[in-house]
């Protein structure tokens, strides 16, 4: 089982699914709501149990963003038209288990670093 919880504790999730496609985005929209990279990993949404008062964020016209309304820490990212959701594998209590496999939204990252660990980018 996988347990995460916000900066204050206000926001837990859990989950039992194994998670998919552990990965760092690069995208402008993370790098601004965390402050660098995002890195998360994916359940079905019916398989992520949370608790608290998720703020969710319509940040697309394809996609909303969870986070805590006390703390700040940014939680979750949701495509509207997928069962999926990610989780800020950051906000794992303990280990996750996981290992990184990709970078996503290459093309958007900051400039102000390279990304040298040999994983396969997507732009």
């Amino acid at each position: 089982m996988i347990k995460g919880s916000c900066l204050c504790g206000a926001i837990t999730f859990s989950t039992d699914a194994t998670p998919e496609g552990a990965s760092m985005c690069h995208c402008s929209q993370c790098r601004k709501q965390s402050g660098g990279i995002w890195s998360s990993a994916f359940v079905p949404e019916a398989d992520l149990t949370i608790t608290g008062d998720v703020s969710w964020y319509a940040a697309s016209d394809s996609a909303k963003r969870g986070s805590c309304p006390t703390c700040g820490s940014f939680l979750f990212w949701k495509a509207h038209d997928e069962d999926m959701i990610s989780f800020a594998l950051g906000a794992v209590d303990g280990p996750t288990g996981l290992s990184l496999e990709k970078h996503i939204f290459t093309a958007d990252k900051g400039d102000y670093y390279q990304i040298a660990d040999g994983l396969p980018q997507r732009d």
